[in-house]
């Protein structure tokens, strides 16, 4: 490990980042460096700048996935090297937002039923009724099943904020049919790692991408581009749908700002048909009339 790095690592740490997030910033500075085939200190404005443009016009990634890489230059030359930044040399990409593929309901069940495995049932029937993101789902603990309040306890979410979602009665009979199905009981985590679900330590969140990878193949739904974010919008628009209100999903999404969840009014059917096109208030002239004029 580099001198560079470890300052990098321990600012990151005492600023309490997620663990995902640290090494996204350690990734994106190696990265740069590599790119260049030079140590990140001697770089400066310029070399971000043909950088930046670089991800655009090579690697095609996206504005959001650029502005993470500047966010983390930005860091290492503020907090590490203790240089200034110019945000008007290195602006930070507009954001685009894409609104995600939503299931219906019918389509939530028939993925639900094509899980590959009983484990992998589990975890999207978790999914989709709490929910919580994939990582959440991945570290959720014995624990945070609190049938007596019939709530799931969501700990160290994004932003290192904890939140309650309510506790389905249908999901909470399947985890009971899985805890009985485990050839041994775990004792801290609720979904334990290795193939027989049995370790020390969680399952990883990228079992969750294959269980829904998989499920989505066999259900036939693989043109849906279905990941475990998808079942959190599905969570959400189908809330929406059912008559509940954006505070509440808000609150119970983990999101800061209501900004944030105000993108599933573009999602809810609900919402959209309750609105006509203005269309439909016109006085047009039938097609046969139309005709006969001409």
């Amino acid at each position: 490990m580099t001198h560079l790095r470890q300052i990098m690592l321990e600012e990151l740490r005492r600023r309490n980042f997620a663990d995902s997030t640290i090494r996204s910033y350690l990734h994106a500075v190696e990265h740069f460096s590599g790119y260049f085939h030079r140590r990140p200190d001697q770089l400066g404005t310029e070399h971000i700048r043909q950088y930046q443009a670089m991800l655009f016009t090579k690697l095609k990634f996206s504005s959001n996935t650029v502005t993470v890489r500047l966010a983390a230059l930005r860091f290492f030359y503020i907090q590490v090297l203790k240089r200034g930044w110019g945000v008007a040399e290195t602006p930070y990409p507009k954001k685009v937002l894409h609104l995600p593929h939503i299931l219906s309901q019918e389509e939530v069940a028939r993925l639900i039923d094509a899980a590959e495995s009983p484990f992998h049932r589990i975890l999207l029937m978790t999914l989709y009724a709490t929910g919580a993101r994939r990582a959440e789902v991945a570290h959720l603990k014995i624990s945070d099943i609190d049938s007596q309040r019939m709530v799931v306890h969501i700990r160290g979410g994004k932003g290192r904020k904890d939140r309650d979602v309510m506790l389905s009665p249908k999901l909470l009979d399947a985890l009971r049919v899985y805890w009985r199905g485990l050839r041994r009981k775990p004792t801290d985590w609720l979904f334990p790692g290795n193939r027989w679900h049995t370790a020390s330590y969680p399952v990883t969140t990228k079992v969750l991408w294959t269980a829904c990878e998989r499920a989505a193949q066999r259900a036939g739904l693989e043109h849906k581009h279905i990941h475990p974010h998808t079942l959190r919008h599905c969570f959400a628009t189908h809330l929406l749908e059912a008559g509940a209100d954006l505070r509440t999903i808000q609150i119970l999404l983990g999101h800061r700002e209501l900004e944030e969840t105000t993108l599933y009014l573009h999602l809810s059917r609900r919402h959209l048909s309750a609105t006509g096109s203005p269309l439909d208030a016109l006085t047009i002239r039938g097609e046969g009339e139309q005709t006969q004029n001409a």
